[in-house]
């Protein structure tokens, strides 16, 4: 009887680490989409920006009237 009681107690651990690392991996999984799409829309803006260097504000680098 006790090793039985310890079968099943080591059988539910297991399903129980089972649904844990599953949960995990989809974390895991929309992580990376998430982080994939972002490198994307950088390098989207920096193709933008090199093809269009007017869109980033030529006053930025200007001295101010005072200096």
């Amino acid at each position: 009887m006790e090793d039985e009681s310890r079968i099943v107690e080591l059988e539910l651990r297991y399903m129980q680490q089972q649904e844990l690392l599953q949960e995990l991996n989809d974390v895991l999984y929309a992580q990376q989409r998430e982080l994939d799409a972002l490198r994307a829309e950088v390098e989207q803006l920096k193709k933008k920006l090199q093809d269009e260097p007017g869109l980033v504000d030529a006053r930025q680098h200007e001295k101010p009237p005072h200096y």
